[in-house]
């Protein structure tokens, strides 16, 4: 990594009670960019993020997010420094309208034009949510759900994004569809990422740095492009099997959005 880093963690370790969940994290992602977090069930990805944002305060280690030291904040005071948490399993407000699920991500923000034109932007992301702008957002299907949470992110109009598991439940078009948006978020209004994503394959085509972790320690950092040719990230993240020079030339995977 060469540019400016936004977000960096040292030797971070949480724990449920007497579990430790994450053991000496150290990770950083570069401002403008993608991250990726990949691993199996229960390596502890999703305690990543929660302790970055918040809601789990380490035990040991340090958080810095935009030059400011942020271990242990109140998730409150991550937002209004400009980093917004999409959690695993969507959590909208059911009973409130899918407008008023977007205006509870601007409730930091007293700058109303920008916030109608945040509005708009993200209409035009997912233009669905403006179709169902007035029903109630436990009505919408997983995708739609999905798609609003990444919505109420953008309108705290965050410098960055954590974005866990955005792939769960969905069929491979949503995801396509998911992940497509965020590149765009991305590329159109320079919005920093860290992916936790269990599809490996979608992860890395749309990252430019990765880290896989397992039993709550990072056992591999690189670039994805590097990462995507490891023969142990295509046989046990990809499905790939080797199968001597000719068969990994047939197993490539092509960058689809990049």
């Amino acid at each position: 990594m060469s540019g400016e880093v936004i977000l960096k963690l040292l030797n971070v370790e949480s724990a449920y009670g007497p579990i430790r969940a994450i053991r000496g994290v150290s990770l950083q992602v570069e401002r403008g960019h993608i991250g990726t977090v990949l691993g199996s069930n229960g390596a502890g990805k999703s305690t990543i993020l929660k302790t970055i944002s918040g809601i789990i305060d380490p035990r040991k280690g340090t958080i810095e997010f935009a030059g400011a030291d942020i271990t242990a904040s109140d998730p409150a005071v991550v937002v209004q420094r400009g980093l917004s948490h999409v959690p695993e399993g969507r959590e909208v407000f059911p009973l409130l309208s899918v407008h008023d699920n977007l205006m509870m991500g601007a409730y930091t923000r007293r700058d109303r034009d920008a916030v109608a034109k945040d509005l708009e932007a993200v209409y035009g992301y997912f233009p669905i949510l403006r179709e169902r702008s007035r029903q109630e957002a436990g009505l919408l299907s997983g995708g739609q759900q999905q798609m609003l949470s990444i919505s109420r992110a953008l309108m705290a109009a965050p410098q960055m994004i954590l974005l866990d598991e955005p792939s769960l439940g969905l069929s491979p078009r949503l995801t396509r569809e998911i992940f497509e948006i965020v590149v765009r978020i991305n590329r159109e209004r320079g919005t920093t990422l860290l992916v936790v994503e269990q599809n490996a394959n979608m992860a890395l085509n749309v990252a430019d740095y990765g880290y896989v972790l397992e039993n709550g320690r990072i056992v591999m950092e690189d670039t994805c492009a590097r990462l995507r040719e490891k023969d142990d990230i295509k046989e046990f993240y990809l499905g790939m099997k080797q199968a001597g020079a000719r068969g990994e030339r047939r197993w490539k995977k092509k960058k689809t959005w990049r």
